[in-house]
């Protein structure tokens, strides 16, 4: 794994255990001692703590970058207010996504966005593309650390009291006495697991001991990508590359909710971004296919790629994530089917080698949301 990027934690993570593996370009912790399955279950009892610092961090600022930037994402920037975030999808020509972010407003004229690693490169070769004349910086010298869980808020309330102040997709700027160090840095009250928790954008130089501070307090487990991807499945969010991709649309993605209404037609500023008309179309005349969570019979996960057939053994559909969700107890997963085939309720069949496995659509995210708002 020579070849491999390496976050500014890798040494912690291979101190603390971990086993690790190849993700996105590099090298990253998928679990630790603990486990997927009790990592999984911390997070949602107390709180887990996330190394996410091989995502994309980019600073982009210039007069008149609110109307540029809402020709890349079918989102009411200009009634984004200050410190608010939203989360957006950049969309292609054929309304397809190239990568799903978050966005937030620093000032008037600058936005900060965290982009999916896996995606890193091309998003910024795309934002350059289309934004030139306007700063771009890609903060690749910045850690970003993720603190999850009904926890969270009270071991940031010793870190950073202002912090707790925060609601969800809300942030600010603020400082962290370590040790006699001040470390500046900027917090969001975000994630990708369905918990409270926050998202910690710090200098790459002060991560180490930011961390090992946050692993200090009781309630905080290192937490690796295994359980990230359990938590955020039992949600029903999406992970680029298998649940949206640059063929899948907003609207077959069932994130017709992050197109703003009034991008939308009849809308104060309809259209006007990249896809526009196929997505518009869309949402007008519906899509072909809808991304669904399936319950399934029986204890086998359903991995990526299980075929979906009715009743006569026709293939309606495919499942583009699955495992078995703790919190749960028993499998999920969530999958592309025909539009006739995606109302709550209608059950048909997986394909796991060669048997038939009844399944039915219900209703995401599969558990309920904690957010606090």
């Amino acid at each position: 794994m020579s070849d491999l990027l390496q976050t500014p934690l890798h040494d912690l993570h291979t101190e603390l255990g971990a086993k690790i593996v190849p993700f996105a370009g590099y090298s990253m912790p998928v679990q630790y001692p603990l486990g997927v399955l009790k990592e999984h279950l911390h997070t949602r009892k107390q709180a887990g703590l996330f190394d996410v610092s091989h995502m994309g961090q980019v600073r982009i600022k210039g007069a008149g970058i609110t109307e540029a930037l809402e020709k890349l994402v079918p989102v009411d920037l200009g009634a984004l207010a200050p410190f608010k975030q939203t989360y957006a999808v950049l969309t292609n020509e054929a309304g397809g996504i190239l990568d799903d972010l978050i966005i937030t407003r620093w000032a008037d004229d600058e936005f900060f966005l965290v982009v999916n690693a896996g995606c890193k490169q091309q998003d910024i070769a795309h934002l350059q593309q289309h934004l030139q004349g306007f700063e771009i910086e890609v903060m690749d010298q910045h850690a970003l650390l993720a603190l999850q869980g009904p926890q969270a808020r009270s071991v940031m309330d010793e870190l950073m009291p202002a912090a707790t102040e925060l609601r969800f997709m809300t942030s600010c700027f603020g400082s962290l006495e370590l040790e006699g160090d001040t470390i500046d840095c900027f917090i969001s009250c975000s994630g990708y697991t369905g918990e409270d928790g926050y998202e910690i954008s710090l200098p790459a130089d002060k991560a180490v001991a930011l961390t090992k501070k946050l692993l200090s307090f009781e309630p905080v487990e290192a937490i690796g990508l295994g359980a990230r991807d359990s938590l955020r499945l039992e949600m029903g969010l999406c992970l680029y590359g298998h649940d949206i991709n640059t063929e899948t649309t907003p609207i077959e993605a069932g994130l017709i909710w992050s197109i703003s209404k009034s991008r939308r037609a009849g809308g104060e500023k309809q259209a006007g971004f990249l896809g526009a008309d196929t997505i518009l179309q869309q949402i007008a005349d519906g899509a072909s296919r809808k991304r669904v969570g399936l319950q399934i019979s029986g204890r086998a996960p359903l991995r990526e790629g299980v075929e979906l057939v009715n009743a006569d053994g026709k293939v309606i559909g495919q499942i583009t994530s699955g495992g078995f969700g703790p919190s749960l107890g028993g499998p999920v997963a969530m999958a592309y089917v025909d539009t006739d085939y995606a109302a709550i309720g209608t059950e048909f069949f997986a394909l796991l080698r060669k048997k038939q496995i009844p399944v039915a659509v219900v209703k995401m995210p599969f558990m309920p949301q904690n957010y606090v708002r």
